[in-house]
């Protein structure tokens, strides 16, 4: 590509949070690559108790994971160089450059102007102004990280997809900004201002965010763009030159609400509108719904399936009713099973699988379906020591180094003349290859006297997770039910509750969502004024 033919970076910037920024920049990833760009997402700092393992072995946000899917690419941790997962109400683990550096409450995160790294590897803080040195191995300046990670990345790709978070607006917090206008600014990008319409008040949330810059500030912002109109058009023609004639900046477009593109979804928030009851006529699969609930997005192709009925639940009643129980990941893993305990959940699950239910637990979900989890070096918390459920014969120890990876993998089949335990019972070459990634925090081991009886079987020699049955297993591998096998493998027992057999392509119709999604933005969207912004010529 000719330096003339390259484009600006754009950042799309917020009126507030959930407005659809990361939505949108996935669009746009999807339409620069559909138009023959070599597009790639970045959003300096994340935070989210979704991640992903990038190809290398490393933790970025679950979004920025998306985006890179929507561009074509593979994802990278110079995508999102800084991310915070929340462990409590008040403190995250901070993921800087795809490696855990430590926790920080989060006014010592946001407040504090120095952070260093200790010789033991965790973080310390020590203010600015102190002038204190310590025992100091490494100085950490996250601006000069998230600078150095946007410009390797941007003399890779073009253009870099930006994304904001929260508002732009957010005035007391200016001078500790690493991700909105003050990175827009270093990388010279042209910014998007997105308005949500459907929660009313857009006019006020536009200007009044506008009105709130510097001068210097206003004059990176190129557009505005509403997002989520419901209703005819035409009404809002009248509001956009209203917008334009206050703000003095064009409009780019009004994007309609839509319910019919599926996109995978990072914020918790988007639990909040799934499904928590059981229904008649499809395989019910049920996720526990756990306070420290991590990578729910391992579920999202369930919901799509057109043989199953998902939903998320800690009702025992609702429990009682699943064909298939999942247990998810947690960022508290100890925590939420004191709590499942505490509530009755666990005798649940206990007594749906001894009525003929299939439990699975995936990463967090594993450990709590073995016999006990060891907390020693208090990883976790003050608890050294919980009881699991009992349904897998293996133990936990809880590690402070956390292991992510991408990984390949051949998982056990129902064979004829196979035996339920040992690795006898698996045959590589009948099996199907199938793809997924791990992160945890922990070592999980069959008990004494236990036969080991892995369900996966890594490309790399290991093996992962606990097979007892068809109805009983665990592993570490996340993703792993977005390989059709798998999930034709999990239903299987289930299959006289469907009237005839239906496949289901998962990366197909992710493909075909984000098409559908680009389409969308680009038929409501002014792209030649785009172009026009993103070439300089604005």
């Amino acid at each position: 590509m000719n330096n003339s033919d390259r484009l600006h970076p754009v950042m799309f910037v917020g009126t507030g949070s959930d407005v659809g920024k990361s939505i949108i920049a996935a669009a746009f990833c999807r339409i620069f690559k559909q138009d023959g760009f070599n597009p790639a997402p970045f959003k300096a700092q994340n935070m989210a108790l979704n991640s992903f393992a990038t190809p290398d072995g490393l933790e970025i946000g679950r979004a920025q994971a998306v985006q890179a899917e929507a561009a074509g690419v593979p994802c990278h941790t110079d995508m999102n160089p800084i991310l915070l997962k929340p462990s409590s109400d008040m403190t995250s683990q901070v993921v800087l450059n795809g490696r855990p550096v430590g926790n920080r409450s989060a006014y010592e995160f946001f407040r504090r102007k120095r952070e260093i790294k200790s010789g033991d590897g965790n973080l310390s803080m020590q203010e600015s102004e102190a002038g204190q040195t310590g025992e100091v191995q490494e100085e950490i300046d996250f601006r000069s990280e998230v600078f150095a990670a946007y410009d390797r990345l941007e003399s890779r790709y073009n253009p870099v997809v930006m994304e904001g978070a929260g508002s732009i607006s957010e005035i007391n917090l200016r001078d500790i900004d690493l991700v909105n206008l003050p990175m827009a600014a270093h990388a010279k990008a042209d910014v998007i201002l997105i308005g949500d319409i459907d929660r009313g008040g857009v006019f006020a949330s536009v200007y009044g965010s506008l009105m709130l810059l510097t001068p210097d500030e206003r004059k990176l912002v190129k557009g505005i763009l509403i997002n989520k109109f419901r209703g005819d058009l035409r009404l809002f023609d009248s509001g956009v030159k209203m917008l334009e004639e206050l703000c003095g900046i064009p409009v780019l477009g009004v994007v309609p609400y839509y319910r019919d593109i599926f996109i995978e979804e990072e914020d918790s928030v988007a639990l909040s509108t799934k499904s928590i009851h059981a229904e008649r006529g499809k395989i019910n699969v049920a996720v526990v719904l756990l306070r420290h609930l991590s990578n729910f997005t391992d579920f999202n192709v369930l919901e799509h399936d057109p043989r199953v009925h998902l939903f998320y639940t800690n009702n025992v009643d609702e429990l009682a009713k699943a064909d298939i129980i999942l247990l998810p990941g947690s960022k508290s893993t100890i925590a939420d099973l004191h709590e499942l305990r505490r509530n009755g959940v666990a005798q649940a699950i206990v007594c749906a699988h001894r009525e003929g239910a299939t439990v699975m637990g995936i990463c967090g979900g594993y450990q709590m379906m073995g016999m006990e989890i060891l907390d020693p070096d208090r990883v976790e918390g003050d608890i050294e020591f919980l009881p699991g459920l009992g349904l897998l014969p293996v133990t936990t120890r809880m590690m402070g180094e956390k292991v992510t990876k991408q990984v390949r993998f051949h998982f056990r089949k129902n064979e004829p003349g196979n035996t339920i335990n040992g690795a006898a019972a698996f045959n590589r070459e009948t099996s199907d290859c199938c793809e997924g990634y791990e992160i945890h925090m922990g070592s999980t081991t069959p008990v004494k006297d236990a036969l080991p009886s892995p369900l996966n079987f890594l490309d790399d020699g290991r093996s992962d997770g606990y097979f007892v049955d068809h109805t009983c297993m665990g592993t570490y591998v996340h993703g792993i039910l977005d390989n059709p096998s798998f999930i034709n493998f999990l239903l299987q027992p289930f299959a006289d509750k469907l009237t005839e057999r239906m496949d289901f392509d998962y990366k197909a119709f992710k493909e075909e969502q984000y098409n559908k999604l680009a389409d969308h933005v680009r038929s409501h969207v002014d792209m030649p004024l785009v172009y026009k912004i993103l070439k300089g010529n604005d």
